[in-house]
């Protein structure tokens, strides 16, 4: 079981017909999400990647039925007009990505969703992923990387709830390299108000029956951690959680990344989530590298089902560009052996970058644009005289060589 996004929810994307829209669902469709429907006004009627769009989600809701979440990719002015027609056509959810959403229009939405019995993940998230069934946002980027690192919680997995967009995949990245098995990545938004929030996620996440733990990226900031601890104390959240409290060199008005990580009036230290939630009984680590380890001795004394056999987690290593296996290397899916004997240093270059291999005439700019860098900057030899070669249109591993 997952929370807030399966395989069988139906989706709504707003704004699927801009860049950021079009890219995102193909992420979502690709890795498995029942996107049904797209909403951009004016562009009723037309299509984008197969997915019918409509003018606003009402019509859409008239067309298909019933919609259960709706992830938005509109400019931060439109958001809440946006989040507020979908709130009013029924759907439940609504994912709220952009980020700088003014604070008057992120109350609007949370009245409005407080009288439609409806609720929002946001601003300024980067979604919700369950292993193996479905993404809503962008969390892991490409579906061929969230397939990688995410394994699916069979037949259970821990929740983890992040503050920290890049670090809700981080950290269930490092969970999945130390063989837990994971239910929910939720990232909550980085926002100072925001729809679902930790507490709010734990105690979704405390019922269902297919998460065994909790895992937290929180952050400096809020009383988010506090009220976890609190819920932890009054029992109301029974599974074990595990965290991690990222600014404890923070000073105190300074911000911490985003808008929702600020110290102010001595509320919000390090030192007191750290110590709020010890004092509840939840396990803190005191650096991020720490937490996957500390997570799999807790499932190992409470005999839990979270945990990949050896042979479940096969010979292999995983970061956001390679994959490393016994005798095989590949980049962003290309066997590195085969692309040293074809492909030019730039294209190389270029499929590090964007994960695709460029046309000959990109892969010419690209190179181009390496030997042009040269002489601007500090470059190490090597770097150097592999740009020189690549140069005269060697291939990658010529280049590499010199």
């Amino acid at each position: 079981m997952a929370i807030l996004i399966d395989e069988k929810k139906r989706v709504l994307v707003q704004g699927i017909t801009g860049r950021e829209g079009r890219a995102r669902t193909r992420l979502m469709r690709e890795y498995g999400t029942n996107v049904v429907a797209g909403v951009t006004p004016g562009k009723g009627g037309q299509t984008v990647l197969g997915v019918p769009i409509f003018n606003r989600p009402q019509e859409a809701v008239n067309a298909l039925g019933k919609i259960d979440i709706s992830v938005l990719f509109v400019p931060a002015a439109g958001v809440k007009d946006a989040a507020i027609s979908a709130i009013e056509a029924g759907i439940k959810l609504a994912v709220l990505v952009p980020d700088r959403v003014p604070l008057w229009d992120a109350m609007e939405i949370a009245a409005s969703a407080k009288a439609n019995g409806a609720t929002f993940l946001g601003p300024n998230t980067l979604g919700a992923l369950s292993p193996g069934k479905g993404v809503v946002g962008m969390i892991g980027g490409r579906a061929q990387s969230a397939r990688q690192w995410f394994k699916p919680g069979v037949p259970k997995g821990v929740g983890v709830i992040s503050r920290s967009g890049g670090m809700a995949s981080s950290t269930g990245y490092y969970l999945g390299q130390a063989g837990v098995r994971i239910s929910t990545i939720v990232h909550i938004g980085g926002d100072a108000v925001i729809g679902i929030r930790l507490p709010d996620a734990a105690l979704i996440f405390e019922q269902d029956p297919l998460t065994e733990a909790i895992v937290i990226f929180g952050e400096i900031g809020s009383s988010q951690e506090e009220e976890l601890a609190q819920l932890i104390v009054d029992r109301k959240v029974t599974k074990p959680v595990i965290a991690y409290i990222g600014g404890k060199a923070a000073r105190e008005g300074t911000r911490f990344s985003h808008a929702g990580a600020i110290i102010e009036g001595g509320r919000g230290t390090h030192a007191g989530k750290v110590k709020a939630l010890r004092e509840a009984g939840a396990t803190v680590v005191d650096a991020f590298g720490e937490l996957p380890n500390a997570v799999v001795e807790i499932l190992k004394k409470m005999k839990g089902q979270s945990l990949m056999s050896e042979a479940d987690k096969n010979a292999m290593w995983n970061t956001a560009i390679t994959r490393v296996e016994p005798n095989k290397v590949a980049v962003r899916g290309y066997n590195i052996a085969e692309l040293m004997g074809r492909v030019s240093f730039g294209a190389a270059v270029y499929l590090i970058l964007t994960g695709e291999l460029p046309s000959l005439a990109v892969a010419r700019l690209m190179d181009a644009i390496l030997v042009s860098s040269i002489d601007h900057g500090a470059t190490p030899p090597s770097a150097l005289a592999a740009r020189s070669v690549a140069s005269t249109g060697a291939t990658l591993s010529a280049s590499v060589a010199a």
